[in-house]
């Protein structure tokens, strides 16, 4: 449901389509032009061949399940909630030993601590960290997992990508020095291969340069324990003297091992690498999943 209702941007839209067509492109470029020519007949054609699609299957899967997993919507209640008295609601939220959690008038639910309502989805997400069009999702409690996975393996497949090429670009001009580069009748001419090459390392520096910077972004925020919103918030109140107090309260800092281990599961570090299913955090002996009664 949240999948199908993020595909109607865009924006979001085209992002899924030139990301694929990426991958394909340079899954197209590194077989084609660049193991085939370079190491035809050699046991590293198989080997990297092997490992580059090893590599893009698991970019593939990491981004699908960020795609279409849930990012972590907060559910949206069955009844109506009275909004004539707004202070009324938020005491009974404390009494009810749910500290923390507001009111989202958009949604008009119920939501609990460092949710936050995402324009776009137009829903609010649990520990939402922003709106991604290249996912088409938002980064939330629920997928950010599999959000920095994808991102570790983009940056994996351009490297490798880059590596590729230039070794086969070296291969190429030391063939023609020795005067072992006569082209065969059906082989591509020279001009179209390099001019692949050329597109290759232009698309994995423009990808590898974005997905380094935003996987340095996403592992301050986990070890930080904040979001690009809260950071946000944190720097606003920090410029107001009588709300210095309040920049630390929202909730208790973590180990930074046991911060990584909320997002990427409790299980072996090895685990982390694989989008496999893990369950959600709680905060404070509270499930995210666990509303307040809706019947007040």
């Amino acid at each position: 449901m949240a999948a199908f209702r993020c595909r109607r941007d865009p924006c979001g839209f085209i992002c899924l389509i030139l990301t694929y067509f990426s991958v394909f492109y340079a899954d197209y470029v590194v077989i084609q032009y660049v193991l085939i020519p370079a190491y035809s007949g050699s046991v590293w054609c198989t080997l990297h061949g092997s490992v580059f699609n090893v590599i893009l299957l698991l970019l593939l899967a990491c981004h699908s399940k960020a795609v279409f997993s849930d990012p972590g919507m907060v559910p949206l209640p069955e009844t109506a909630i009275d909004f004539s008295d707004l202070r009324s609601q938020s005491n009974r939220l404390n009494d009810r030993g749910c500290e923390g959690w507001t009111v989202c008038s958009r949604c008009e639910t119920y939501r609990p601590p460092r949710a936050h309502h995402c324009r776009v989805c137009q829903r609010c997400i649990r520990r939402m960290d922003h709106h991604c069009p290249w996912i088409n999702n938002c980064v939330g409690e629920l997928n950010q997992k599999y959000f920095i996975q994808f991102l570790f393996y983009t940056g994996m497949a351009s490297l490798y990508s880059m590596a590729l090429v230039v070794s086969a670009w070296v291969w190429r001009i030391r063939n023609e020095r020795e005067g072992d580069g006569d082209e065969e009748e059906d082989a591509p001419s020279k001009h179209l291969i390099v001019a692949h090459y050329i597109i290759l390392l232009v698309e994995s520096i423009l990808f590898g340069v974005f997905v380094l910077v935003i996987f340095y972004d996403q592992l301050v925020s986990i070890i930080t324990d904040e979001t690009p919103i809260e950071q946000m918030r944190n720097r606003l109140m920090k410029d107001k003297p009588n709300t210095t107090h309040l920049t630390h309260i929202t909730h208790t800092r973590k180990p930074k091992i046991a911060l990584l281990r909320e997002v990427f599961g409790r299980g072996s570090i090895l685990c982390w690498l694989f989008p496999l299913h893990s369950s959600p955090p709680s905060v404070g002996g509270i499930s995210y999943s666990a509303l307040p009664d809706y019947n007040v």
